[in-house]
């Protein structure tokens, strides 16, 4: 008799466990796993939702940096964690739409081992120019490049990266000739453009600003598929090439088999903070642009951006390695 009664207990709250465990969720600290350093725009993104988040879940929202290979650490991490609705990882594209198309050792798969969450943000790269470049706007130094095809120089974060493949892409669409120079980050292809050693380069609103103020470079234009709010003078490539998109994005993941409870709660949590106008006000501060989109949003946009940089990867001729 007691056995029947306790499977008849366990049966009852097996059928009832999924909505218990939906309304006692979260009852104890969440993590935001980040595939870069402190500093970087994913760990900028995810202190600032963390922050929001925790006053509306009553819980604290840490935030564990994992940084190395790109993303490929956090991510292989990521892939073995407990699937208990714990643990998420914030993260731009690149984690998903390069490393697969220019790294033969992935150990993770974007729809074997994840499941999408939410959009938080996205940051345009700024076209930038050295004021020795005799180009005033975006059509003078797209006719300049084919005045003098191959003499023009570019620097990028690295071989592979957003800023490389953004202008590779660019390069291709208008049939240019610009010499790459690739470098180890912006912390050295910022200084690089400043100090003349190249004659232009895509980069982030915040490392660019302070020169862009003095005079020591130019914007020309940005890589996402609109002007953007923090410098609406300043053109988006796509008014020249239509489609054109390549602004990263900054996006909320959970390990597959994460309860989709989990997933829905913190997905309409993002949203919600998105909308906030000190959180938007606060990104824009940093050039980022606060978006907030849902679950299915976020994975069309994972899979779009694949699409657009597997075609730039080719065209830049990058192997795997």
């Amino acid at each position: 008799m007691k056995r029947r009664h306790f499977l008849a207990a366990s049966a009852a709250w097996a059928g009832a466990s999924p909505t218990a465990w939906a309304q006692a969720y979260p009852n104890k600290p969440i993590k935001f796993v980040i595939t870069h350093a402190a500093g970087g725009l994913p760990d900028t993104v995810a202190r600032i939702y963390a922050q929001r988040l925790s006053e509306r879940l009553g819980q604290p929202v840490t935030v564990d940096n994992k940084p190395g290979a790109n993303g490929m650490v956090a991510a292989q991490a990521m892939a073995l964690a407990p699937k208990d609705g714990y643990t998420f990882m914030v993260t731009d594209g690149s984690t998903f739409s390069i490393n697969p198309l220019i790294s033969k050792s992935l150990s993770y798969d974007y729809k074997r081992d994840f499941v999408a969450v939410s959009l938080a943000a996205r940051a345009p790269l700024y076209l930038a120019v050295h004021p020795k470049t005799p180009a005033n706007n975006l059509r003078e130094l797209i006719a300049l490049a084919k005045a003098k095809p191959g003499t023009l120089t570019y620097g990028s974060s690295g071989i592979g990266s957003t800023h490389h493949l953004t202008m590779e892409s660019m390069k291709a669409s208008l049939g240019l000739e610009i010499t790459h120079i690739p470098f180890k980050g912006t912390g050295q292809s910022v200084p690089a453009l400043v100090g003349g050693q190249v004659d232009m380069l895509f980069s982030a609103l915040p490392s660019l600003l302070g020169f862009v103020k003095s005079g020591q470079v130019r914007l020309l234009g940005n890589n996402a598929a609109k002007r953007s709010a923090q410098e609406p003078n300043v053109p988006a490539i796509a008014e020249i090439i239509p489609g054109f998109d390549f602004a990263p994005i900054v996006a909320v993941f959970a390990a597959t088999g994460t309860p989709a409870a989990a997933i829905e709660r913190i997905s309409a949590e993002m949203a919600a903070i998105a909308k906030m106008p000190e959180v938007v006000q606060t990104l824009s501060n940093a050039g980022i642009e606060a978006i907030g989109g849902s679950a299915a949003e976020c994975h069309r946009a994972v899979l779009d951006e694949v699409e657009r940089l597997g075609k730039a990867v080719a065209q830049a001729g990058i192997q795997k390695e």
